[in-house]
């Protein structure tokens, strides 16, 4: 059998998910985009592989306990006695959006070092995804290029969603700078149609995407909430609506719409046309709307069965 798999690397969370839109009430459940991202392409069937630190504590066990719940290999992942998960408290407002209100991180300097990464896990899989979570402190920096060094190396697809919170950088500019700097290792890239226009500078879809066209990124996804994705592929570009759901919470929508193009570009390789691109947004599509219909940033499970059936057709 061939290399077969997805990396996600990252830093786990804990989301403090307020349980209506007064924000006083808060559930805790498993959570941070590489999380969803890895659980999302396990619910799928795919071989998933999350690199992180973790912690021994309660919480660390809890999270290492889900991640397992739910079939993702820990096996490339780091136990710190000294480390405390991370947590996030996530508001709600009354349509049901996500705001993230707040961060917790009490041990900043405790995260997978590049010289606790195992190359041998490059050599058996197939994607690398990776987002900007690891990119805005200068230590898991040079982690996520370690890892990008060991993707290119054994030949990984490289996928990176931008997954901007721009409270957890220093300023602006050096978001901008940073996460556009590594556009150029990836293969597949996504990013929210704000999240375009801010590292662009530009104040429409078409104008960010014209900007961000010198790149020559191969395979460029720009979601826009309810109103579906689009597709860019050899400056050719397709748009897909998004199907129409009973939305209960967005948190997490866009990772499991990436979970869902990471899923096609493994199981079928790179779309070769326009056909085989919207077929590819269609599937992100309805797989990030299926995450919107329960509370909490992960995939429901949700038809996802029956999704991978008709894909496969």
């Amino acid at each position: 059998m061939g290399k077969q798999g997805v990396i996600s690397l990252g830093e786990a969370f804990v989301d403090y998910i307020s349980t209506d839109s007064s924000n006083t009430k808060f559930r805790h459940l498993l959570g941070g985009a590489t999380v969803n991202l890895a659980v999302g392409t396990s619910r799928l069937g795919l071989p998933a592989y999350y690199l992180c630190k973790l912690g021994t504590d309660s919480i660390g066990q809890f999270v290492e306990q889900e991640l397992k719940k739910e079939g993702v290999n820990l096996d490339f992942s780091v136990r710190s006695d000294t480390k405390r998960m991370c947590g996030v408290y996530v508001h709600l407002t009354e349509s049901g959006e996500r705001n993230f209100h707040s961060y917790i991180n009490h041990t900043p300097d405790e995260i997978l070092r590049e010289d606790e990464l195992r190359r041998n896990v490059f050599e058996k899989t197939r994607i690398f995804y990776f987002g900007s979570g690891t990119l805005f402190q200068q230590k898991p920096k040079k982690t996520t290029e370690s890892a990008l060094k060991y993707a290119k190396e054994f030949s990984n697809l490289i996928a990176f969603d931008a997954n901007l919170r721009l409270k957890r950088w220093e300023s602006e500019d050096h978001c901008r700078k940073t996460v556009v700097s590594f556009l150029k290792h990836a293969n597949i890239v996504k990013l929210a149609e704000d999240e375009l226009n801010f590292l662009m500078e530009t104040n429409s879809l078409e104008a960010g995407l014209e900007k961000l066209s010198k790149w020559d990124i191969p395979y460029l996804f720009i979601t826009m909430g309810g109103k579906g994705a689009c597709g860019v592929m050899n400056g050719n570009k397709v748009f897909s609506r998004a199907p129409k759901v009973d939305a209960i919470d967005t948190t997490g929508a866009g990772d499991a719409f990436m979970s869902g193009l990471l899923y096609c570009f493994h199981e079928k390789g790179m779309p070769e046309g326009k056909t085989e691109l919207t077929e590819y947004l269609q599937f992100a599509n309805r797989v990030g709307a299926a995450a919107t219909t329960e509370i909490g940033s992960l995939t429901s499970r949700m038809d996802l069965m029956e999704l991978r059936k008709l894909f496969n057709k």
